[in-house]
């Protein structure tokens, strides 16, 4: 019987492209890796701009990619789509034992920890965004109390590793890099932390931060062209004033 399902018709969809493009015929699980990243971030942009349209349409790009995998798998003889669900069944049903009169209820994380066999660390994706990797580890440790007990502690830990690059600043000069690296990812690591127990997204922050400097950025070029200043010519006292006048017209918006 033809599964008439969100997910049936997505599937359906593909095997037929399966059958009938060769373009659609040729794709691996390899060879669509890229495009499945990418159609996840598009997703999270979508989500985070709130449109109801590009959240939809984002999410049919991905349910495509989804279909795909499965209906590869399929092909292979791996598993099928109902296999994933049994799993996925099983897997939540083990997480909320209080809600399918399995057990009692118990903490998120300490339910996660049993899964890792006791490991805290184990089972972070290697592949994740280096900031989102950071901030995971971090609540994984503090998870088993390896944390500070307020912003304080990482504040100072920021103030210490911002020393110890400038010590390393004076001491590396025009030499090896590698010490400055390693500085710059230990004051990074730690103002992913402070930003945790400060309960702020380290990624929604930098991407604010982002946003504010291309809309700065932007209205800098927009008028410098207007006063016949040609950026890669112009000073660097007259772009920072250019720079403080785009800020005081933003009408008292933080630096």
């Amino acid at each position: 019987m033809q599964d008439n399902s969100a997910l049936g018709r997505a599937l359906a969809t593909v095997r037929d492209l399966r059958a009938r493009c060769p373009w659609d015929r040729a794709q691996t699980r390899e060879s669509l890796r890229p495009y499945l990243v990418e159609e996840a971030l598009e997703l999270d942009h979508a989500l985070g701009e709130g449109e109801t349209s590009a959240i939809r349409d984002e999410l049919s790009d991905l349910m495509l990619h989804l279909a795909f995998q499965l209906v590869i798998a399929e092909e292979l003889g791996e598993f099928s789509a109902d296999e994933v669900a049994a799993v996925l069944e099983h897997k939540m049903r083990r997480r909320h034992p209080h809600l399918f009169d399995l057990g009692e209820g118990e903490p998120w994380e300490r339910i996660k920890r049993k899964e890792r066999e006791g490991r805290t660390l184990a089972g972070i994706t290697p592949t994740l965004p280096p900031l989102l990797k950071a901030y995971r580890l971090q609540e994984r440790a503090a998870s088993v109390g390896f944390d500070w007990p307020d912003a304080s502690g990482p504040l100072e830990k920021v103030k210490e590793e911002t020393a110890e690059l400038e010590a390393e600043m004076r001491d590396a000069g025009s030499g090896m890099r590698e010490g400055l690296q390693d500085e710059i990812g230990d004051l990074l690591f730690a103002a992913v932390n402070l930003a945790r127990k400060l309960a702020i997204d380290p990624s929604a922050a930098l991407e604010r931060a982002n946003d504010k400097f291309t809309r700065r950025f932007e209205a800098v070029e927009q008028l410098a062209a207007e006063r016949g200043v040609e950026l890669g010519r112009a000073s660097l006292e007259e772009l920072d004033r250019l720079w403080d006048e785009t800020k005081a017209a933003e009408g008292g918006s933080r630096p």
